[in-house]
């Protein structure tokens, strides 16, 4: 029985900043390398004057609606009133109001509140919400209360404000850049150079801050471009995604917004796009990451060994000269004798030296086998 993780040989990059150790491990037990690098940090406003301010005009007249974008994000709120001796009143005032809940998160912790969400969206969207209230009828002269979710919605706000709505932005928590950004810079240089193979984000503030700093750090175009090949990116959610959609980048989400249907999403989708079953010599190869699969074993190669299998499987069975393999050896000094060598190298790590064929005063090719090829596919879903 084969024992190969789905994702062995693959390199993910996580960008939470929350629960990012469960993620991590979820993603190592399925065989992934994880590269950890939080895009935000989070910062409670629980002793912010706006946050105070914000709460005050809720409690200064009665609230016709209010809408709770993220889980977290409520219970911060409730969490501040109740330092500031006034958890009651806001209970009490919430109360009153027809409360809408953007998603499964914010409605769990309505009701942990000992309140009753009215509404919520199917599609965990901030969108919908917004058409849900406009196709309601009049909201002129409304009292609208909208909890943030770590940045502005100003779409929301400005289209409620201009259906003559007074709206009241309750600013929970921001975000920042994280303490220490090292990791977060050499995640978005890996990504640049398409040296992983997906990155995951869990919140659209985390999208919004990963995209920010590869600009500041002059390689959004090459971390764009990767995003919209080689590198796969996936997301929890359609909220999430919304900031990598905006700057055309594809994007892969589960059909639930939880973290466990996003590993799920990486398992299944990963292997699909990243991997490249041949049919070489009699065996099927799936080229990963940092390994190959030969048949149903996985093989893990070094550098050089996955750069030079990289470019003999670029055209399979064509055959690549000694020069060109040369200028992938890493170091000065190569010669054509330092190939031979690397190649020996590669022919014992794959476990069977016809996988690579010598031809004689010209290079090296692939013993690709083209007639097997509608086959290997079948045989690679193992």
């Amino acid at each position: 029985m084969n024992t190969i993780e789905p994702l062995a040989g693959y390199t993910i990059g996580i960008t939470a900043a929350r629960r990012r150790e469960e993620f991590a491990v979820s993603l190592e037990r399925r065989g992934a390398k994880v590269v950890q690098a939080p895009a935000i940090r989070i910062v409670p406003l629980t002793d912010d004057t706006e946050l105070r301010h914000a709460t005050e005009r809720c409690l200064a007249g009665p609230l016709d609606i209010v809408i709770a974008t993220t889980g977290i994000g409520f219970r911060g709120w409730m969490e501040a009133a109740d330092t500031w001796g006034i958890a009651d009143s806001l209970t009490e005032a919430l109360g009153r109001a027809s409360i809408l809940a953007r998603g499964p998160k914010a409605r769990g912790a309505i009701r942990a509140s000992g309140l009753r969400e009215d509404w919520s969206p199917e599609s965990e969207s901030s969108s919908e919400v917004l058409d849900h209230l406009i196709a309601a009828g009049d909201l002129g002269g409304r009292r609208i209360a909208v909890q943030l979710h770590g940045e502005p919605l100003p779409d929301v706000v400005q289209t409620l404000r201009l259906a003559g709505a007074e709206v009241i932005e309750v600013p929970v928590y921001r975000w920042v850049l994280p303490a220490d950004a090292a990791p977060l810079e050499r995640l978005i240089e890996l990504v640049a150079a398409s040296a992983v193979d997906a990155v995951a984000f869990t919140s659209a503030p985390a999208a919004v801050s990963f995209l920010d700093a590869a600009d500041k750090q002059g390689c959004l175009d090459a971390v764009r471009d990767a995003l919209r090949g080689p590198v796969v990116a996936a997301c929890v959610g359609p909220v999430t995604a919304g900031p990598l959609l905006r700057a055309d980048v594809p994007v892969i989400q589960p059909d639930r917004g939880r973290l466990g249907a996003l590993v799920r999403e990486i398992v299944e989708q990963v292997p699909l796009r990243r991997g490249r079953p041949l049919p070489v010599a009699g065996h099927v190869l799936d080229i990963r990451g940092t390994a190959v699969v030969v048949d149903d074993e996985l093989r893990p190669l070094g550098g050089a060994g996955m750069a030079l299998l990289r470019e003999l499987t670029r055209a399979p069975g064509q055959v690549v000269t000694r020069a060109a393999l040369l200028a992938l050896m890493p170091g000065d000094g190569c010669d054509e004798h330092a190939v031979e060598v690397a190649i020996g190298r590669l022919r014992g790590a794959l476990g069977d030296p016809r996988i690579v064929q010598t031809v004689v005063k010209r290079g090296y090719r692939l013993a690709y086998e083209p007639e097997r090829a509608g086959n290997a596919g079948e045989a690679w879903r193992y």
